[in-house]
């Protein structure tokens, strides 16, 4: 099947990786180095999995070593970051040694949270609690979104030093409910702020420079001249504030901005478990050639609604165009 547009069109690689490591459990985070291989972060026995572009299972590791995985950066020195549930953000070598820890083991910051309901939340607090993505700029910063739990993005040094933090909960400029994806290019740092139902754009200092509407953004991933959103939707998830789409739209989807915000393609079907389409769409990247890869945590959206055991937790859209 094609998606896409006329000069952005993708064909999805049907069964990608699911011949050499089946099944999948949920894809929280996926993420590619500079090889082109491809990391997926999964809740499952190891945690991490890693494939070649073509979908042969390369290795894997992490056994013991997180308590509920989410989100998945590889640096660009090829150095594997891991947002954690207990409270902290990791840092490896490829073959899964620790280098770095960032937050405190078991100890969540306090932010008034109750029952990890970013509802309860009554102001933003320190680093972390329940931390949901990371980012790492070519100089080594390190951007984390902390959403969960806490309604605040943090800026640390390549040393792991917190330079600032900004944000609380709400729905004003510079405001967040469940912060729960980010990237950073060309000094703009994109979150995707997920039950407010936007991205935020702001400078590295965390000065508000804008939004886009996205209906429940996951992740947002900036490749090229396009900006790639995952979006929930509507059929799955806890803990609405929005209950009703602006647009109309409760499917699932992706969709691809200019870096104007301009929308250039979308796709998405309430038929979420069809080859190409999206049932719950958390986590995305991009490799070299400008192919998409897409991690979905189904068997959380499967709470919401029957899901068949052969619909798909990580696709991958090869680029044609």
């Amino acid at each position: 099947m094609i998606f896409g547009c006329e000069h952005l069109k993708y064909r999805v690689v049907e069964g990608w990786g699911k011949h050499f490591y089946s099944p999948f459990v949920e894809v929280t985070g996926v993420a590619v180095d500079s090889k082109n291989n491809v990391y997926t972060f999964i809740r499952g026995v190891d945690p991490l999995l890693i494939f070649d572009e073509d979908g042969n299972f390369i290795t894997c590791w992490g056994r013991g070593l997180f308590s509920w995985p989410h989100g998945l950066y590889v640096a660009p020195d090829d150095t594997i970051f891991c947002t954690d549930g207990d409270h902290t953000v990791k840092r490896f070598t490829q073959d899964g040694r620790l280098l770095m820890v960032l937050g405190k083991k078991g100890c969540p910051s306090d932010s008034g949270c109750v029952n990890k309901d970013y509802r309860t939340i009554k102001r933003g607090a320190g680093p972390f609690n329940l931390p949901t993505d990371v980012f790492v700029d070519k100089d080594g910063t390190i951007y984390v979104s902390d959403g969960y739990g806490n309604a605040r993005v943090h800026k640390f040094s390549k040393e792991g030093e917190l330079i600032t933090s900004w944000g609380e909960p709400g729905r004003g400029h510079g405001q967040f409910n469940l912060p729960h994806g980010i990237y950073v290019h060309e000094g703009i740092v994109y979150v995707a702020d997920r039950e407010n139902c936007r991205i935020q754009l702001f400078d590295p200092e965390g000065r508000y420079l804008g939004e886009w509407y996205a209906n429940r953004p996951t992740d947002v991933y900036v490749h090229d001249k396009y900006v790639y959103v995952t979006e929930l939707g509507y059929n799955v998830g806890h803990s609405l504030i929005s209950t009703t789409p602006r647009d109309g739209v409760k499917a699932a989807r992706l969709t691809v901005f200019d870096l104007n915000g301009e929308i250039v393609t979308r796709w998405g079907s309430d038929e979420g478990c069809r080859p190409g389409y999206f049932r719950a769409p958390h986590s995305l990247c991009l490799d070299h050639e400008g192919n998409i890869y897409v991690g979905e945590v189904v068997i959380s959206s499967a709470e919401f609604k029957n899901v068949p055991n052969e619909c798909h937790a990580i696709q991958k859209f090869e680029r044609i165009i």
